[in-house]
């Protein structure tokens, strides 16, 4: 009899074990068909009910990692970081060797100005993935905010050297140098980055402040010239420009006369740039007595 009775219980426990499992394969089947339909309804531009199909595939399935990264992307996508992060988050806590959750932790992170824990996301994802270039611009562009430019340097070089970067990249590497009092790289980096975006204020009036610095005047003056054919509202490189031409050649009055008018049209429209403006109107007034001067002899 009591043989009879274990027999039966196994039966019993095998019934209950197998209902278990189908019961979490079904589970599994339908989170699939809900992420589906989180990605079709993605594909046709419905990011409510993609959000919804995502959120459904989680309920019936608390570990589908690609779930939780695609309803990231879209909050992302919205600038709903702090949703974003509590998605990438959970990712990374169900799956700590999952770079692209780790990555994307990262880049809200970045976005939220939470740059140590950035930091270390980013160093994560590149601990299983040391040769993707992305990762190293990411990383890099979390040195540039914490102003650490010998890491800046070293990170922004290794993306280089996989293949990677950008304008931007080469930008930010150039500024590395120039922190750390390397101008001849700084200038290679920052010209590197004109050649891949030509209109780019920012690289050529970083150019133009070293030769400036350098009194290379005529290098200085083209440089800040460039910049202000990329954006001609900037006041800062008009100035820089108007001083770049005058120490150049300080007896060219017309030049010079029109280098400072250049920058006061500029100026007039920008309300902190009154100092200068100021300044500059008296600086004005000299140059053209001096010409007329000049003119008389």
């Amino acid at each position: 009899m009591q043989k009879e009775n274990k027999t039966y219980f196994s039966i019993i426990l095998i019934f209950i074990l197998g209902f278990a499992v189908s019961a979490v394969m079904a589970d599994t089947e339908k989170a699939k068909e809900h992420f589906n339909t989180g990605l079709t309804a993605e594909q046709n531009s419905n990011s409510d009910e993609a959000i919804l199909s995502y959120k459904a595939a989680i309920s019936e399935n608390a570990d589908f990692i690609d779930a939780y990264i695609n309803l990231g992307a879209i909050y992302f996508k919205q600038k709903d970081y702090k949703n974003a992060l509590d998605m990438y988050r959970t990712a990374v806590e169900k799956d700590k060797k999952n770079v692209t959750a780790l990555s994307n932790l990262g880049n809200v992170e970045y976005k939220l100005k939470k740059y140590a824990e950035a930091e270390i996301n980013f160093k994560a994802a590149i601990s299983i993935t040391p040769v993707d270039a992305k990762l190293f611009k990411d990383l890099g562009k979390v040195y540039y905010a914490k102003r650490d430019y010998k890491e800046l340097v070293k990170t922004l070089n290794k993306c280089h050297a996989l293949g990677g970067g950008s304008h931007l990249t080469h930008y930010m590497l150039g500024k590395g140098y120039q922190k750390t009092d390397k101008s001849g790289q700084a200038i290679k980096a920052f010209k590197k980055s004109v050649t891949l975006k030509k209109k780019n204020y920012n690289a050529q009036f970083a150019m133009g402040q070293i030769y400036l610095s350098q009194q290379k005047f005529q290098s200085a003056a083209g440089a800040f010239n460039k910049a202000l054919k990329a954006n001609p509202k900037k006041h800062r490189a008009a100035y820089n420009y108007a001083v770049a031409v005058e120490s150049n050649d300080p007896d060219n009055y017309v030049k010079n006369i029109s280098a400072w008018e250049r920058f006061i049209k500029i100026a007039r429209k920008n309300p902190r740039a009154r100092k200068e403006m100021s300044s500059a109107e008296g600086h004005l007034k000299e140059l053209k007595e001096a010409k007329r001067q000049a003119d008389l002899q």
